[in-house]
This record gives structure tokens, C-alpha cells and sequence, in this order.
């Protein structure tokens, strides 16, 4: 039996047939779609006898003259040495050249090989070996390319199949779970939080066919459509091209192959794939970068995100704004402002919630720490492993959480925010740090906010992505994370069995020296509970300190949320702010949808309108991303508003003026040891003398890392404080408040 099947056909049936009869509808023919996809407004005609006569001069040949149409400013002289096969339309060529970098072409058709073909205006096209059923928009520039094809069942990288095609063809990209448990089916423009909502709920039958049908309901299933490059889109250098969609202004130069894939590119963001990069079956948003050496393979990179240096992304979500170098990853999910830029580190099986970054020799899980290949982490935004840690699945961490250096033997539940967590071996138990962050490096944590606002390149915010450390995911933790060392304090302090009277309420215990800020918490060796999944100890550190900046930084965030309200409005007087002021505000549950924070309770109602048939598509999902935007500046100082209530104790509708200068003292206290431990943070790096040491003067140091005193950042967050504070002061002086 031969191993490779080998058809035969005649030759003249080369560039025809493209769609088999069965397929085509009644009273159409095999370019019904391809005339319908074609829009470059070119009136195209047949050749006269003189032009035909320059074709063959120039060594171009075709089994059909009369199947190849031209514009009216057609150039024969600028066709040469080209075999042409089916129906090709060749529009406007001048005698120019065309340039883009150190690129120079002339415009024309040359050495190639060319089968049912569209092209625009004035093209280059320069030995190309096999292009096929492309239609090519104007100004493009393909040369040296040795495939360049479209098949007749091409789904350009989104997980729909075609006509008379077996559901085992279908892509998925098996997210957050190596076990295909959460899979979902690619489609073009899917954001993060459509990803997140499929890959969750699994259990929900209803809502997982509902999202099937949407995606099924996007795209055409008819067999036919040809691949586009669209206008201005260059492509050089490259081997295989194959059921590949390009947008307007791409760039691809040197790739290895490119297969099954949807290149989103044009006034969005121009996206660009170098040298070696090979691409299967995926969605490449627009503004993306891929070059030197990338592997992947059933994923999606939203716009604006960047793959390089010998990466490998497979199976996974790549979220805006982000950059892999180097590493692997895969089965994953990661939200928007991921970095990962080392050789050595693996991400498996995980869902990342933004604003990550990855160092170097971490492995973020694997399906060599468990019993088989179903292990999942989850890992809140900010999340930031240091070198070389090890991860076991299953682990889950709060927002911010910082991980020292270490082999972390077992699996994590960290409910504790802005942590640090540490493999403490020669102790034999694992500690952690509260509050870390604010503690002692305010200063990456204020400037990562700032950052990831100032690098956020979309043009179309569907979804409104949260960036700042204090909203009302982080304010939960907090809220959560200080109940627990309430609970953790009490039984240290009475001692855990030994005085049943006291250990009747841990809570209560536990909350009363907090709140104090008694001293002698300092003394106690404070334990947390299911924390990780062995006998050692789990040790707090720094409970009283980071108790205390917790409180603070709850009722930061309800203050500057309460100023903001009183200026948005214009008031006048604490009584016309209190009469403004819901009567009783509730802290409630939200959700990180995709970068995206959410009320629990609108996703319950999302979910229900898609189960119910209220919401019919993806647009329609994505419409309700808009108007959660739209509302989130008022949910958030509903939930700020409650958090304070929490927090201070005051009933803000009954707050006597007393009371609201305290609170309004409180805040600018708060944002003053805040801008000083931003400037403090940094200022360690040039007094520490083991950093000093390398540098010959203080004023190499200076020239090398900048002069503190001139830190842009540093110096954008003294005059934010003096801003505040002089906002503050006439916001008492209005309010007739000393």
C-alpha cells in the first residue's frame, strides 16, 4: 500500500474546481464568494491582442488568456516570467518602485507562479513559487516567498468547521487545564473575559452551548472563501504561508510558516512577524509583534501583546498589552500587562490575572508535581514569583502576592494581598508577610500602576481594565485577609485549647488587639490555617504593621472615592454631600473578568440573559462589557463608600463635621506616607552601600541610574500630593470644616 496518495487531474484544470459542486448553491458558480469578498472597486477587462503579445514576450504564459482580466491602467511591460492558472485580475501597475525599510521593488508581477488571483493597484509580486487563491490588496509588496496558499475550507484560525467537514477538525485552545476540561473554541476578537466566562461554569450546560452557538453564528460555513492581504502589507522572505488573513499594513519578513491564522493589523496597530516564527492555528490581534524564532500553536494574542526570542506559546490566551520572551507557556490564561521575559521560566496550566510578571528559572506548575495532567493555578493580578520558584498544582494566590526564592513543596492557598510568601527551610515552615508591598516597595508598586496606564495601546476599550492596586477586588482581600489574622492573632494570644473562656471568640480576641495596636502581638508566634497542604507551621510576620496599613489603605480608598464624588457634584456642604449618599451602601462580591473588575451579581445576570436567549452573540456580550464600563465608576464608589462604613465605623449619612475632617486628615496622612514611601523605597537603592559599591563616585552612580532627586516619577508623585492636599484644604475651606 503506497504511503503518500498521489491524484492526478489534467493540467488544464489547475486553478479551477476550487469548490467542489456539492458545495456550490444552485444557480452560483465557484467564485460566487470570492466576487463577493472582492471590494477594491477596480473595473476589470480582458486583454487586447498587443498586450498578449507583450505577456508572451516577457516568458509569461497561461492555459487561458481570456481568464486573465485587467484594469484599464495595466501594464503589460510589467509582468515577466509569470505562469498564470484560472481566473486572475491584475489592477494598476506604473513604472514605480515601492519602498518600505531598505526594501526597493519595482512594481509588477515577476517569477512567479500565480492560480486564481486578486490583486489590487500597482503590486509587487517577485518569485513567489506558489500563490494561490488570494485576493491582494493594493501596494502590496510579496516577494521570495515559496508558498503563499488558501484551501477551500480555510477558517482562518477560528474554531468554527466547514461544510461537509467532521466536528474532529474543529481547533480548540484547552485553556487553564491540561485535561481539555476547560476548552474553549477560538474566534476572532474574542476579549479576555469571553475566555475567562467559557472556560469557567463548566457545569453549566446551557451557558457552554450558548457560547458554542455564538461562535458558530460569527462565521460563514460555507467552503470557498479566499485568503486577503490587505493593503500596503508587506511580506518577504518566508516559506510557508497557508489559510492565512492579513489585515492592512502588516509586516512579515523571514518566517518559517504561518498556518491557519487571522493577522489582525491596519490603523488599530500594525502588526509585524520576523524571522523563523512558526504559527499555527491562532488569532493575532492587532498592533502584535512575533520575531526571532517563536513557536504557536492554538492560542490567541490580543492586540497590542508581543512574542519573542524563541517563545512558545501553545494552547493558551495571551491578554493585551503583554510580552513572552523566551519561555513556555501553555494551557494558560493570562490577563492584560503580563510580562515573562527570561528563557527559563514555564507557565502550565494557570490563569493569570494581569499585571504579572514572570522571573526567570520560575515553573509555574506542571503536570510532573501531581498525580496526573488536571492540576490548575490561579493567580490573583499583580502576581510576581521571584527567581527560580517552583510552583505545585493546585495553588491559588491573592492579588499582589510576591514569592521569594524557593522550591515550594506543596500546594498554596494565599488569601493574603499585597504578600510576601517564603519557602523558610531551614526552619521547616512557610512564611508569610501581610502587607508587603506597602511596607517596603511602594515604590514598584505605585509606578507598575502608573506603568501598565501608560502602556495600554488599545484603540477599541471594550472591556474598562482596572489598574489600580486599590479597587474592589483587592479591598475584599483586604477585608478578608484582616478577618483572618483577627482569627489568627486570638489563638495565638490565648493559646490554642488551653483557656476555653478566651477561645470561645479567637475573632473577637484577636480584633481587639489589632485595633489597639497592642504591642504585645509583636511578641506572639502567629500561625495561619489551611494555608498550605502540609503539617509544618505557616508563620505571620509583621501582623501589627500590616493590620494597620491594610485599615489604612481601605479608608484611603473610601476617601479619595468620597472626595471624587464631592467634586464630580459640586457640593457645597456636608449636609447637601450626606443627603447625596446612599442610605445603607453593601460591600459585595466582584469578580476579575479579563482584566475587567465586575459586581458577582452582573455576571449572574449576564449568565441568565445568555441561558435565557436575551443575549444572542459575542457583540451582544461585548456591548454588555461597554456598559459595565460605563457603570463602574459609580459601583466602585458604592462599594468604596461601604468599605469605609466597614472600616471607620462612621454612618456617612449621619457624619457630623467632626467627623468628616477626621476622615479628610486621615486621607492626606495616608497619601503622605504613601509619596514618601514611593521616594523612600527608591532611595535605598542609593545609600545602600553593597549597590554603591560598583560605582567609583556618587556622581558615576548619578550618571548611571539618575539623579534621585530628578526621578520623574518620584517628582509626578510630589506634586500629585501637593495637588491633593491643596484640594483637600479647599474642600474644608467650602465645607466651612477646621
Amino acid at each position: 500500500m503506497f504511503q503518500n496518495i498521489i491524484s492526478k487531474t489534467p493540467l488544464d484544470a489547475l486553478g479551477y474546481n476550487f469548490i467542489k459542486d456539492q458545495f456550490i448553491p444552485k444557480g452560483k458558480n465557484e467564485f460566487y464568494l470570492r466576487d463577493m469578498q472582492i471590494r477594491n472597486g477596480i473595473d476589470y477587462r480582458r486583454l487586447s491582442a498587443y498586450e498578449i503579445e507583450v505577456l508572451v514576450r516577457n516568458g509569461n504564459s497561461t492555459d487561458n488568456w481570456n481568464n486573465i482580466l485587467v484594469s484599464d491602467a495595466f501594464n503589460a511591460e510589467l509582468v515577466k516570467n509569470c505562469k498564470f492558472y484560472g481566473l486572475v485580475r491584475i489592477g494598476k501597475l506604473e513604472p514605480y518602485c515601492l519602498g518600505f525599510s531598505d526594501l526597493k521593488a519595482p512594481v509588477g508581477l515577476y517569477n512567479s507562479t500565480i492560480i486564481s488571483c486578486d490583486f489590487g493597484d500597482n503590486v509587487v509580486i517577485d518569485n513567489v513559487n506558489y500563490l494561490s487563491h488570494y485576493i491582494i490588496g493594493s501596494e502590496v509588496i510579496i516577494t521570495n516567498v515559496n508558498e503563499l496558499v488558501t484551501t477551500n475550507h480555510a477558517k482562518f484560525g477560528n474554531g468554527i468547521i466547514k461544510d461537509g467537514e467532521k466536528e474532529d477538525v474543529r481547533i480548540w485552545i484547552e485553556l487553564c487545564n491540561e485535561n481539555t476540561g476547560r476548552r474553549v473554541m477560538p474566534f476572532n476578537g474574542m476579549l479576555a473575559g469571553d475566555a475567562f466566562l467559557w472556560s469557567r461554569y463548566r457545569n453549566d450546560k446551557t451557558l457552554q452551548e450558548k457560547f458554542k452557538s455564538f461562535t458558530e453564528l460569527k462565521f460563514d460555513n460555507r467552503r470557498g472563501y479566499y485568503g486577503k492581504i490587505g493593503d500596503r502589507t508587506v511580506i518577504k522572505n518566508c516559506n510557508i504561508i497557508k489559510d492565512v488573513w492579513v489585515g492592512t499594513d502588516a509586516y512579515f519578513k523571514g518566517a518559517n510558516k504561518i498556518k491557519n491564522v487571522t493577522v489582525n493589523s491596519g490603523g488599530e496597530g500594525k502588526t509585524q512577524i520576523g524571522e523563523g516564527c512558526e504559527i499555527v492555528n491562532g488569532i493575532i490581534g492587532y498592533g502584535c509583534r512575533l520575531f526571532y524564532g517563536v513557536k504557536a500553536v492554538r492560542f490567541i494574542m490580543a492586540s497590542h501583546s508581543q512574542l519573542k526570542y524563541g517563545a512558545r506559546l501553545i494552547n493558551s490566551y495571551l491578554g493585551n498589552n503583554a510580552t513572552i520572551s523566551c519561555c513556555e507557556v501553555l494551557n494558560s490564561l493570562i490577563f492584560p500587562a503580563h510580562e515573562q521575559h527570561h528563557n527559563n521560566s514555564f507557565l502550565c496550566a494557570a490563569l493569570v490575572m494581569g499585571q504579572s510578571n514572570i522571573a526567570a528559572g520560575a515553573t509555574i506548575g506542571s503536570n510532573h508535581n501531581s498525580r496526573g495532567a488536571d492540576g490548575e493555578i490561579i493567580m490573583g493580578r499583580g502576581f510576581w514569583p521571584g527567581l527560580c520558584v517552583s510552583l505545585k498544582h493546585n495553588s491559588k494566590f491573592a492579588s499582589f502576592s510576591i514569592l521569594n526564592k524557593g522550591d515550594y513543596p506543596s500546594e498554596l492557598n494565599i488569601p493574603f494581598p499585597f504578600a510576601l510568601v517564603s519557602n523558610d527551610v531551614s526552619n521547616d515552615r512557610l512564611t508569610i508577610m501581610p502587607g508587603y508591598w506597602f511596607l517596603y516597595n511602594m515604590y514598584a508598586l505605585a509606578r507598575n500602576s502608573w506603568k501598565y496606564v501608560d502602556r495600554d495601546k488599545r484603540i477599541e476599550r471594550i472591556q474598562h481594565l482596572e489598574y489600580d492596586y486599590l479597587a474592589p477586588d483587592t479591598i475584599n482581600e483586604m477585608f478578608t485577609a484582616m478577618e483572618l489574622m483577627e482569627t489568627d492573632t486570638g489563638k495565638a494570644y490565648t493559646g490554642t485549647g488551653k483557656n476555653k473562656e478566651a477561645s470561645s471568640n479567637y475573632t473577637a480576641t484577636g480584633k481587639q488587639l489589632l485595633k489597639s495596636g497592642n504591642k504585645i502581638v509583636n511578641d506572639l508566634e502567629i500561625l495561619a490555617d489551611n494555608i498550605e497542604n502540609s503539617k509544618r507551621k505557616v508563620l505571620l510576620l509583621k501582623v501589627l504593621p500590616a493590620y494597620k496599613v491594610y485599615e489604612e489603605a481601605v479608608t484611603y480608598y473610601g476617601i479619595v472615592e468620597l472626595i471624587g464624588f464631592i467634586k464630580q457634584n459640586a457640593f457645597t456642604s456636608l449636609d447637601q454631600l450626606k443627603a447625596a449618599l446612599p442610605a445603607k451602601p453593601v460591600r459585595k462580591e466582584w469578580l476579575n473578568i479579563g482584566g475587567q473588575l465586575v459586581p458577582a451579581e452582573d455576571i449572574e445576570i449576564l449568565k441568565e440573559k445568555i441561558r435565557s436567549g436575551k443575549i444572542r452573540s459575542w457583540d451582544a456580550v461585548h456591548e454588555y462589557y461597554r456598559q459595565l464600563g460605563q457603570k463602574y465608576p459609580q459601583q466602585k464608589l458604592k462599594h468604596a463608600l461601604a468599605s469605609l462604613t466597614e472600616a471607620s465605623g462612621i454612618n456617612l449619612k449621619k457624619m457630623n463635621p467632626h467627623q468628616f475632617a477626621g476622615l479628610l486628615n486621615t486621607v492626606v496622612a495616608t497619601k503622605e506616607w504613601m509619596t514618601k514611601a514611593i521616594h523612600d523605597s527608591r532611595a535605598k537603592d542609593y545609600t545602600n552601600p553593597y549597590r554603591k559599591m560598583v560605582y567609583e563616585s556618587v556622581g558615576e552612580m548619578n550618571e548611571v541610574l539618575g539623579k534621585l532627586e530628578e526621578n520623574s516619577f518620584i517628582k509626578q508623585q510630589v506634586e500629585e500630593l501637593r495637588s491633593f492636599k491643596n484640594s483637600v484644604a479647599s474642600l474644608k475651606k467650602k465645607f466651612k470644616i477646621k
